[in-house]
């Protein structure tokens, strides 16, 4: 069995790495997030129609997904 002072150090080690990687990966994720909100922002600045448009797409979908699920609950075939 190895000696528990080299134990204790290659433990420390692997934490501070751990520490280090997980750190890391949350900066990675808020530059990502960051990067998102900005295209977001320059989407809805430059053509807000466009997000208008993509809900009323989504609005007439979910409509027709009503009108379908009445239908079936009426016991009408499509």
């Amino acid at each position: 069995m190895p000696p528990a002072d080299s134990l204790l150090i290659l433990s420390g080690a692997t934490l501070a790495a751990i520490g280090l990687v997980a750190g890391f990966a949350a900066w990675a994720w808020a530059g990502w997030l960051r990067l998102r909100a900005r295209e977001l922002e320059m989407i809805r600045g430059d053509r807000p129609d466009l997000l208008a448009i993509g809900q009323r797409i989504d609005l007439a979908d979910l409509k027709e997904r009503i009108r379908k699920l009445e239908a079936i609950a009426a016991g009408v075939d499509l």
